[in-house]
């Protein structure tokens, strides 16, 4: 009889999931259980943030995964719709304990953020009359512009990479004010980024996402009627179902479709769903929490979120097998940069557009030009930063 492998053993390490006597898979769960909680609950800065933080987590003090294998799970989730950093921890989660370790590592990294957006929702609609919470947001709206408007920056030097990508990124930013759909946009920029990259190259496209992604984009309108938590889940899933990029990218679609299309949702009350999602931890897809709750109460919450998630979930288990044949097609990643520069550009023009609505006055102005400061010389953390538009607002309400 062989000997039993103990569960924190360098064996148990090393063996695969499926491998694991009854005991050893459950040690295995309850590990990830821990530690994507205890990363839901800091996980501060954005994506970029999240996945050092896991990298630091899962690759140097667990060696749970090589770094070779976290970088190639980190570049599949830039080939599959959805939040990044969510699906990097679900794909870790698979990698490590299965079926059982993907809901479980997906579901507590996401789980802390979705409750205190939630709560903060609550709390918004039912004080968002009072002067303080008004000038608290008053305050934070500028220093969010700037932060976004950072992120398009660093996103714009990765995502424009030649003349194709530069086109592509420039042919959305004037489409989308001639109120093209935004997702027909994504889809077209991948295709001809693609088929440019690809031009002389006798091979097969056999990217399974094409047909998925045209058939979303067929729905292209939001029904222009009151909102209720089921039109709210099928909003929120088709989103999660399409959606490349950052998380920043999410504010194109609600601008177009809530706010523009069928007037659900107020300009200022997206602004105030941005503010909330940068000052919690965690996703930034969990603004759907917070949208959701605006739009139908506890139920709209709960299925917004589920609504944009799950998607990822779903993406995750059937490409995670695919990894290494995926991360070397020549034809998913040219249409990945064409969706990555025209992504840019939805970021591009929703930015403007969020930016005259934060930035009305003389203080509004100093406010984002001290955050421009602040965080492009010298470095400082856009949770601080936020803090510190808010306090700026309360100051200002007080001085009359």
């Amino acid at each position: 009889m062989s000997q039993e492998i103990e569960p924190n053993s360098l064996t148990s390490q090393t063996t695969p999931y499926n491998q694991l006597n009854f005991q050893q898979k459950q040690q295995r769960l309850k590990e990830l259980a821990v530690v994507f909680l205890q990363l839901g609950l800091i996980a501060f800065g954005g994506p970029v943030a999240h996945i050092a933080m896991m990298e630091d987590e899962i690759v140097k003090r667990r060696q749970w995964l090589t770094r070779e294998k976290m970088l190639d799970l980190l570049g599949i989730t830039n080939l599959i719709p959805g939040p990044n950093s969510t699906e990097l921890a679900i794909h870790i989660g698979y990698e490590w304990g299965g079926l059982w370790g993907l809901i479980i590592a997906g579901l507590c990294f996401i789980l802390p953020a979705f409750l205190l957006v939630w709560f903060l929702a609550i709390i918004y609609v039912r004080y968002q009359s009072i002067p303080q919470v008004e000038w608290l947001l008053y305050g934070i709206k500028p220093v969010i512009i700037i932060i976004v408007l950072q992120a398009l920056w660093k996103l714009g030097r990765k995502a424009i990479k030649n003349i194709p990508t530069a086109i592509a990124g420039m042919f959305v930013i004037s489409a989308f004010g001639l109120g093209i759909n935004e997702l027909l946009l994504l889809l077209l920029s991948g295709l001809w980024v693609m088929m440019v990259k690809n031009w002389q190259k006798n091979q097969t496209i056999g990217f399974f996402l094409f047909p998925f992604s045209s058939l979303i984009a067929q729905v292209n309108s939001t029904p222009e009627y009151s909102a209720n938590w089921w039109r709210i889940f099928l909003f929120f899933l088709k989103i999660g179902s399409v959606l490349y990029g950052s998380g920043y990218v999410l504010l194109a679609f609600l601008q177009r479709d809530l706010v523009e299309r069928t007037g659900w949702l107020q300009e200022q009350q997206l602004l105030d769903a941005v503010a909330i999602g940068q000052i919690t931890p965690g996703p930034v897809f969990t603004t759907a929490t917070f949208v959701g709750y605006i739009l139908a109460g506890n139920a709209g919450a709960i299925a917004a979120t589920i609504g944009i998630f799950i998607p990822s979930f779903i993406f995750v288990a059937i490409i995670n097998p695919w990894v290494d044949k995926l991360r070397q097609s020549a034809w998913t990643s040219g249409f990945l940069d064409g969706v990555n520069a025209a992504s840019l550009g939805l970021m591009a023009v929703v930015t403007y557009t969020l930016a005259n609505a934060a930035i009305i006055d003389s203080l509004t102005i100093i406010l984002a030009l001290l955050s421009a400061v602040a965080l492009l010389h010298f470095r400082v953390n856009s949770v601080l930063l936020i803090l510190g538009g808010g306090a700026v607002g309360l100051i200002g309400q007080w001085l009359g």
